[in-house]
């Protein structure tokens, strides 16, 4: 079989070295992918938000499957493009993928069904928005409505901040049509944690929940970014824990969603705040997450592909997903100035010898002259597992002190608040 995975970053990079162990799959074409995905996939000049490109070039390769996994291509709706020329895919509808597409349409779904999230409310005006946030309590959480790259969010901890973020999403338009509507939401206190789940739209079933680490600096400081890291399986997301959250927020979700005429299939992430009132929905994401892909995928103990085939083909009941045990932890290096202005261009190296103990999941590099050169923010990631958390960590870390490039940054404190 012949598969193609849209996307270039390191949790497609993730996706596809998972994809090499199934002696089934011929060849894997990555749209667009990167320098270092072109060690593990034939990668095609292909913008991941090039709808057209990417039903042109199905229809003219003998692709078996798809896979989409940015946000992006997802909600332009490419799963229905593929599925209406035959190429059955991984991923919501167009419909489905609202969930995160529209922060205000997430928020008023979970209003509507009884789903416990943060307080909010939703403006078009930015007068309006500007007024709330003079009176609101502070700190309050500004989110740009549309997809704005990880970035669209804001935790104001003064009010000057709030109406910094308020301005810069509706005044300035630093995002685009994504910014033109906020949500300003009530501030959550709590641990973060991400659930994970594959779902064929009435079966589900959990991957390990996994922790982000959203924040540029250590301990939790610095602007929002992709994410620098990240661990799986949780430790404070107890079985107890997890089943609440399957009763309180997953169960009832995927049944809203079928509910409201757009069932959803394919991957659905909860970022979850576990509050002292009990856990509540953060975000939800309508694919995997990047860097909790790269951690949990490291402990797979299954076939990825026929799991992705089986929410596609309604199987998922009857198709097992297993996991090892032990853990995982993914430590980001990123480009000096993410995720604000950063310089490309510089070779990376140690990398080969990173790969000796760790995983090295490729994401904002270039091939130059025969070698790899930084080309993003997030450069790449750096993913080991063992038996204890502590360990995963300490050779994630490892990993990450053999490569270098000019300018390069990580956290230092990835997995350490909950260990």
């Amino acid at each position: 079989m012949n598969v193609i995975v849209i996307g270039g970053g390191g949790r497609e990079h993730a996706i596809i070295r998972q994809l090499r162990k199934n002696p089934t799959v011929e060849t894997i074409w990555a749209l667009p992918g990167n320098g270092g995905i072109a060690l593990d996939a034939t990668c095609v000049a292909i913008s991941a938000t090039d709808v057209p490109g990417i039903i042109e070039f199905a229809k003219t390769h003998d692709v078996g499957f798809a896979i989409v996994t940015p946000d992006d291509p997802l909600c332009l709706g490419v799963v229905d493009e593929l599925a209406a020329i035959g190429v059955p895919a991984f991923g919501p509808s167009k419909a489905a993928a609202r969930i995160e597409g529209s922060k205000a349409f997430a928020k008023d779904l979970m209003r509507r069904h009884g789903i416990p999230t943060a307080a909010y409310a939703v403006y078009d005006d930015a007068d309006a928005a500007l007024a709330a946030v003079m009176t609101c309590p502070i700190p309050v959480v500004v989110k740009a409505d549309g997809l704005a790259l990880g970035k669209g969010v804001t935790v104001a901890m003064t009010r000057d901040d709030a109406v910094a973020a308020v301005r810069e999403a509706m005044v300035d338009g630093r995002f685009g049509v994504a910014g033109a509507r906020v949500v300003i939401e009530e501030f959550m206190t709590g641990v973060e944690a991400s659930c994970l789940l594959l779902t064929d739209g009435t079966n589900y079933k959990l991957l390990p929940a996994a922790m982000d680490h959203k924040r540029a600096l250590d301990g939790d400081q610095g602007p929002n970014t992709g994410g620098m890291g990240s661990i799986a399986p949780h430790p404070l997301m107890t079985p107890e824990l997890i089943a609440r959250v399957e009763a309180e927020i997953i169960v009832p979700t995927l049944a809203a969603l079928r509910d409201e005429g757009c069932p959803f299939t394919g991957c659905l992430y909860a970022g979850l705040m576990l509050t002292p009132d009990g856990p509540k929905v953060v975000e939800f994401n309508c694919r995997f997450g990047d860097p909790e892909t790269q951690a949990v995928l490291a402990l797979l103990d299954c076939d990825l592909l026929t799991a992705l085939q089986a929410t596609t083909n309604h199987t998922l009941a009857s198709t097992p997903l297993s996991f090892r045990d032990g853990a995982a932890a993914c430590v980001v290096l990123a480009s000096g100035g993410y995720p604000g202005h950063y310089e490309t261009g510089y070779p990376v190296t140690g990398w080969e010898a990173a790969a000796k103990i760790a995983d090295v999941d490729f994401a904002g590099v270039a091939a130059k002259d025969g070698q790899l050169v930084t080309s993003g923010g997030r450069v790449l990631g750096v993913t080991a597992t063992a038996p204890s958390l502590a360990e995963a960590i300490d050779r994630a870390y490892q990993g990450t002190d053999l490569i270098h490039f000019d300018g390069a940054y990580r956290r230092s404190d990835i997995g350490r608040a909950v260990l």
